[in-house]
C-alpha cells in the first residue's frame, strides 16, 4: 500500500462517522502511462456543403469520418490547428487533421470511457474521464498521459465536463451529483457533492471567474462560490426544464441548453433575471449549447437534426441541417471562424466555417 493510501485509511478511521459536506484530498497521486497510440488512420472528408446559400460569405458545412466505433463525444480546437476528440468507446483521446482528414488515436488505459474534452492554459488538452473516474492530461507533445484519480471516498462520479478558471484551476462535473475541482500544479483535489444529488453536466466560467454549472436531472444552474465551494441554486422560469449545458458570452451572461423544454435561456447576473426562447421546429431537442466569439448562440437540435444559431440581438434563429441523419451532436466548441461539433451517432465529427474570424 502507498504511503498516501495508507494515510487516507488512517485518516478515515480516526475520523469515524463524522460526514463532511465537502470531499477532500491530500495531493493526488498521479498515474503516468507511457504513451500507446493506435496507428494514424487517414479518412476521406465530405465536401464542404452550403449553410443555405451559394454566397462565399455563408456559413460552409463539412464533415469528417473518424475511424468506425468511435462514437465521438465532445471535441476541442487545438492551438496547432488539429481538433482533439474524445473516442468514448475506443476509450482513447483522437486528434483530427483538419487539412488532410488524418485522425490519430492515443488509448487512456484500461476501462477508459471519455466523455469530455478541453484545451487548457498549458495548451494540453484535459479529459473528463468517467470509466477511469479520473481527470486526463496528455502531453500534445509527446503524448504521455497523466491521470488525477478521484478520491476513493469520493465513489463513481460519472465525471461529465470541465472547465478551467482564470486562476488555472479545473472545475469539473459529474453526474451521480458531485461537482469538484483540481489544482493542476499541485494536484490537490477536492469534490462537493451537488444540492439536489444527480444532475450536474455541463459547466462554464465566466470572464469574471464565477463558474457556473448545469444539472440536467436537477433542472437548476448551479453558481460555485470558488473560495467555500458551496453551490447556489439558480431556477430558470420552466420548471423541469432539464438544464443540460451552459456557456458564458463575453457579457457574463450565462446561456443554458434546456434539453426538456426544448428551449434556450439566458441568466444575467447583474439584474438576477432570466429570458427563455423556443428553438424553432415542432419537436425541439437542445443539448449542446456554445457562445462564440461574436457572442453568437449555437446550439445542436436532437429533434431537428441541426446547428442552430441565436443571434441575441433580433432574438431571431439560424438552422443548419446537419449532412448526416440522426448525427446526434452532443457538445460544441469553436475558434474564430469555426463551430466544431462531435456527430456521436454516425462516427464523424462537424465544422461550420462562418467566414468571420
Amino acid at each position: 500500500m502507498s504511503l498516501v493510501r495508507l494515510t487516507l485509511f488512517v485518516m478515515v478511521i480516526l475520523a469515524g462517522c463524522t460526514t463532511a459536506p465537502a470531499q477532500t484530498s491530500p495531493p493526488i497521486e498521479v498515474v503516468t502511462q507511457n504513451p500507446t497510440e493506435e496507428p494514424a488512420t487517414s479518412m476521406p472528408a465530405s465536401e464542404p456543403t452550403s449553410g443555405g446559400s451559394t454566397s462565399p460569405e455563408e456559413p460552409q458545412i463539412q464533415e469528417y469520418t473518424v475511424p468506425p466505433g468511435t462514437h465521438p463525444h465532445d471535441v476541442a480546437p487545438a492551438p496547432d490547428g488539429s481538433v482533439w476528440y474524445t473516442a468514448q468507446i475506443s476509450g482513447a483521446l483522437g486528434k483530427l487533421d483538419p487539412e488532410t482528414g488524418e485522425t490519430r488515436h492515443i488509448l487512456l488505459g484500461p476501462g477508459s470511457s471519455p466523455h469530455g474534452v478541453i484545451v487548457g492554459p498549458d495548451g494540453a488538452p484535459w479529459i473528463t474521464d468517467s470509466g477511469l473516474n479520473a481527470i486526463v492530461r496528455v502531453d500534445p507533445a509527446t503524448e504521455e498521459v497523466q491521470k488525477f484519480l478521484l478520491p476513493a471516498e469520493s465513489g463513481y462520479a460519472n465525471l461529465n465536463t470541465a472547465a478551467f478558471d482564470p486562476n488555472g484551476i479545473l472545475w469539473f462535473t459529474g453526474q451521480n451529483g458531485i461537482y469538484g475541482r483540481l489544482n493542476p500544479s499541485t494536484g490537490e483535489m477536492h469534490v462537493f457533492d451537488a444540492p439536489r444529488g444527480r444532475g450536474p453536466y455541463g459547466i462554464t466560467v465566466t470572464p469574471d471567474g464565477t463558474v457556473y454549472y448545469a444539472s440536467l436531472a436537477g433542472s437548476y444552474v448551479g453558481r460555485i462560490n470558488p473560495e467555500t465551494g458551496e453551490a447556489t441554486e439558480l431556477e430558470p422560469p420552466t420548471s423541469n426544464q432539464g438544464a443540460r449545458r451552459v456557456w458564458s458570452d463575453s457579457q457574463g451572461r450565462v446561456w443554458v441548453s434546456e434539453w426538456n423544454a426544448g428551449q434556450v435561456a439566458v441568466y444575467d447576473p447583474a439584474s438576477d433575471s432570466w429570458q427563455e426562447w423556443k428553438l424553432p421546429g415542432s419537436g425541439p431537442q437542445a443539448y449542446a449549447v456554445y457562445v462564440d466569439d461574436q457572442d453568437l448562440v449555437w446550439l445542436s437540435d436532437f429533434g431537428a437534426n441541426s446547428l442552430v444559431r441565436f443571434d441575441p440581438a433580433s432574438e431571431t434563429f439560424t438552422t443548419f441541417e446537419l449532412p448526416s441523419p440522426d448525427a446526434a451532436v452532443r457538445q460544441i466548441l469553436g475558434r474564430p471562424g469555426e463551430i466544431w461539433g462531435a456527430e456521436s451517432a454516425v462516427d464523424k465529427i462537424v465544422v461550420i466555417r462562418t467566414g468571420s474570424q
